[in-house]
């Protein structure tokens, strides 16, 4: 989720089910290779998510392979209706076919900048850069 407050996102969009929290540690596509976050919580959903509308919120959407973990592990609490996709920033650089529904802030940036958001009392926005030659091909 980042630094905002799910509490906030739940009262401003009126939904009535207490916000969810996900921690897509054991999700991810790249443990094998980079090892487990050695800080994995539990992820806590507290309703029913079998036909219920999911809205999702990731601070900043690149690759799209955090989404797709945290939709992975949504089905492994149920079936929802459907899937809402919202983020305050888009930075460009997706490897899969998987686009928000609600984008905030469009910020497309090479792959030696990197976004560092604080908040959630108040928020901003830092961009980085590293020198070219210390990004790891891909």
């Amino acid at each position: 989720m980042g630094p905002g407050s799910p509490a906030n996102c739940t009262r401003r969009l009126d939904c009535t089910d207490p916000p969810g929290l996900l921690d897509i540690s054991f999700y991810r596509d790249n443990f094998t290779r980079i090892g487990i976050n050695p800080q994995v919580r539990p992820s806590y959903i507290e309703f029913d998510v079998d036909e219920c509308n999911i809205v999702l919120v990731d601070d900043v959407i690149q690759s799209r392979r955090t989404l797709r973990a945290a939709m992975n592990e949504i089905f492994d609490f149920g079936r929802p209706a459907g899937i809402t996709l919202l983020t305050p920033i888009e930075r460009g650089g997706h490897q899969l076919p998987i686009q928000p529904d609600v984008v905030g802030l469009n910020l497309p940036l090479q792959a030696h900048e990197h976004i560092r958001i604080t908040g959630p009392d108040t928020f901003s926005l830092e961009i980085t850069r590293r020198p070219p030659e210390a990004v790891p091909r891909r």
